[in-house]
């Protein structure tokens, strides 16, 4: 999920009974709900390598022990630099919970990302599978609601109160997203069962998938793969149909060797560990090839033709790699 959702869900998290344990247990517990995404430092190394590192180590149940840790660290030396001062005097910081607190939040960052379809490897470095829910956008409208008005409205209708108030409001809003996982999951497994029933070009598909849109919680973008070719369109699941006008299909090609040589680079190992349709093309100029690497579960309509995270190995004449992209940025120098 982009960052506001999960500094927000931090923030209802704590305002749960969190802030009731511990002075600095909002603060800590929002920071930490952001924390893993630091892994974005990585692209300072190139994009190939910050997309090799994106939601591995910081997304892991053990890297969550360093995130906590450093989020915590930086709480401890704002508290200090206010002169050990809190909003809540009577309420003293319990350093030792906020480490816990700052792992809980930790893990609502890894469950938020598994929602999506981008996905996580949370069992770094044991194993480095990647797993996704699909049920909701990266981007998600309803969650600002829900997730936003438990912080504000308390705020307006407890004028005068000690604090912390809002925890009746802060529980109402995580059951809220819960039953909204809910639904969505339930329109999710509606749409895959009845894509997986469906026919493309008369051919039985292997397997199927199903991805959200943020602005229509009907209409999802399916993808089927059948042994020669990918078929993609958009679904609705109130009407059980999918969009004929919006149906492509992509034929599964022989690999060149230059595919291949592709396909062993970092760039490409990287890339297809992670993706889930991909689609590898090359595309000749003189004595060089450009090897295209897309996953078409990206493929939406609206994005067609829209180099979103896709990437690009150039080999020479040779096949060694000279040039490596991650969508329009170039990894200089190549990592191979």
């Amino acid at each position: 999920m982009e960052p506001l959702t999960h500094f927000l869900t931090g923030a209802v998290l704590a305002r749960a009974g969190f802030n009731r344990k511990s002075a600095l247990a909002t603060a800590t517990m929002t920071l930490a709900a952001e924390a893993p995404d630091l892994d974005v430092l990585a692209s300072f190394k190139g994009p190939v390598f910050g997309f090799a590192h994106h939601r591995g180590f910081t997304h892991s149940f053990v890297g969550l022990v360093l995130t906590s840790a450093v989020v915590v660290g930086l709480v401890y030396l704002i508290w200090l630099a206010r002169g050990r001062k809190t909003n809540i005097p009577n309420l003293p910081p319990r350093w030792g919970l906020l480490f816990l607190f700052a792992y809980i939040a930790g893990l609502s960052h890894i469950l938020l990302d598994f929602t999506n379809n981008y996905g996580v490897r949370p069992f770094w470095p044991f194993w480095e599978k990647w797993y996704s829910w699909d049920i909701v956008s990266i981007i998600e409208p309803t969650l600002y609601v829900l997730l936003i008005a438990p912080l504000v409205l308390p705020a307006l209708f407890s004028r005068g109160k000690p604090l912390p108030h809002g925890r009746k409001a802060a529980i109402l809003a995580l059951i809220a997203v819960a039953s909204l996982y809910a639904v969505r999951d339930h329109e999710h497994r509606q749409a895959v069962d009845a894509l997986s029933r469906m026919h493309f070009n008369f051919a039985a598909p292997d397997r199927v998938s199903a991805y959200p849109y943020f602005w229509n919680v009907f209409r999802w973008y399916a993808v089927a793969e059948t042994k020669d070719f990918y078929a993609t369109s958009d679904f609705d699941v109130d009407t059980g149909k999918l969009d004929l006008k919006e149906l492509r299909f992509f034929h599964k090609r022989a690999d060149t060797a230059a595919i291949l040589a592709a396909k062993r680079s970092y760039a490409g190992r990287v890339y297809l560990d992670w993706a889930q349709y991909p689609l590898v093309t090359e595309t000749v100029s003189g004595e060089d090839s450009v090897v295209h690497f897309r996953d078409l579960r990206y493929n939406f309509p609206a994005m067609r033709g829209v180099s979103t995270l896709s990437c690009t190995v150039e080999l020479d004449g040779n096949l060694r790699v000279v040039g490596e992209k991650f969508g329009a940025r170039e990894q200089k120098p190549p990592l191979d």
